[in-house]
C-alpha cells in the first residue's frame, strides 16, 4: 500500500458540498487541496458495478489527467428490501436536478408496506496516483 506524502491533493469531484467536507477532514494534513472543478477536469462515466469500481474510475481518470494524486469517492444508499437498491444508482434516482428528497420519496414509494426498512449508507474512497 502506498502512503500519500505529497503537498497537493486533487479531489476528483465537482460536488461543492463534498469538496467542503473533504477540506475540513483534511485540514492540517494536506498543504494544498484542489478540486476537479478547480482544474477543469471532466467527470468520467461511472461504468463500474460496485462503489469501489466507480471510485477507482474517477480517481484514476483524474490522476492521469492532471498528473497529481487524486482522491475520489462513490457512495449511496443500499436498502435491504429493495435488493440493495438504489445502491450505486442513488444519484441517478435523484435525477438531473440531484434532488435527493425525490430519491428518498422514490425509495419510500418502492418500499410500500415492506416490514424490513433497514438500509445502510455506503461510501468508498480511492486514492490514485498518475502511474496507476
Amino acid at each position: 500500500m502506498r502512503k500519500f506524502t505529497g503537498d497537493t491533493l486533487v479531489l476528483a469531484t465537482h460536488n461543492a458540498g463534498k469538496i467542503d467536507e473533504f477540506k475540513v477532514m483534511l485540514d492540517g494534513r494536506v498543504e494544498k487541496i484542489l478540486s476537479a472543478a478547480d482544474i477543469d477536469l471532466p467527470e468520467p462515466e461511472e461504468t463500474g458495478s460496485t462503489f469501489a469500481e466507480n471510485a477507482a474510475i474517477k480517481a484514476l481518470a483524474a490522476a492521469r489527467a492532471c498528473g497529481l494524486p487524486c482522491l475520489a469517492d462513490d457512495s449511496g444508499l443500499c436498502v435491504n428490501a429493495l435488493g440493495g437498491n438504489p445502491g450505486i444508482f442513488t444519484a441517478r434516482w435523484a435525477g438531473p436536478e440531484k434532488d435527493f428528497n425525490a430519491a428518498m420519496a422514490l425509495v419510500n414509494e418502492r418500499l410500500g408496506d415492506a416490514q424490513d426498512r433497514s438500509a445502510a449508507f455506503v461510501a468508498v474512497l480511492v486514492l490514485a496516483w498518475p502511474d496507476g
